[in-house]
């Protein structure tokens, strides 16, 4: 049974785009889908649309510029030692990656073990890393689609949260395939974070297991 929290889940999101993942998580908790509230949105880009979105809402905006950083020998986990610290003092429960463009090191994997989730626009563990629509496409699949994960630190590799699948149409682009992935990205994250405030979530090696879930024997093309 999903449990009542005392108080909302703290949340911070990575992010170093637009942030139309974000704006879906701010949207649900707003709506009283989730019991959380975002204490930070954190960025690696000064001029990411992510931070001005976190400014309409209210939410604390961070920058942290990766260039002091640069040339070191550890210069990813400096950069990271010192994320950590912010996501420290503002008492972050669960990370968000929301298009954030920076490979997260054992730093804050370790610290954030099945606390860290990333939003990846193609049915893992197939095609990870960048350009997965054309990927898709060009492989012959007839299905796309996207993965939450829990962070570790191989590249798109953690346990698999929630997925949802689309179609391949004949005549798809990169574009056109992405515009379709993405509606369904708006809808399974924030449902992973509700799962996750709710304390339905539990890690048994490489699988990830939903407390009260309802078994589905059907293929899911496009979930409503």
């Amino acid at each position: 049974m999903p449990i009542k929290r005392a108080a909302p889940l703290r949340v911070a999101v990575l992010a170093s785009g637009r942030g139309s993942n974000l704006q879906a998580v701010i949207d649900a908790i707003e709506a009283g889908q989730v019991q959380a509230t975002i204490v930070a949105v954190i960025s690696n880009k000064k001029e990411a649309a992510a931070l001005e979105r976190a400014r309409k809402y209210g939410l604390p905006d961070l920058f942290i510029d990766p260039k002091p950083f640069a040339g070191r020998p550890d210069s990813r986990e400096a950069y990271d030692r010192t994320l950590l610290e912010v996501l420290e003092k503002h008492h972050v429960e669960l990370v968000l990656l929301a298009g954030y463009m920076k490979i997260v090191t054992g730093v804050l994997v370790n610290a954030y073990a099945n606390r860290m989730m990333n939003i990846h626009p193609s049915l893992l563990p197939s095609f990870p890393g960048l350009e997965v629509q054309k990927k898709a496409i060009d492989w012959g699949c007839k299905l796309a689609g996207c993965t939450v994960h829990f962070v570790t630190e191989g590249v798109d590799e953690g346990p698999i949260i929630l997925q949802a699948a689309v179609p391949i149409l004949d005549d798809d682009t990169s574009e056109t395939l992405a515009a379709r992935i993405l509606v369904q990205e708006h809808k399974i994250f924030p449902r992973a974070v509700e799962l996750f405030a709710e304390g339905r979530l539990r890690v048994e090696g490489r699988r990830v297991v939903i407390d009260g879930a309802t078994p589905n024997g059907e293929a899911i093309i496009s979930p409503s």
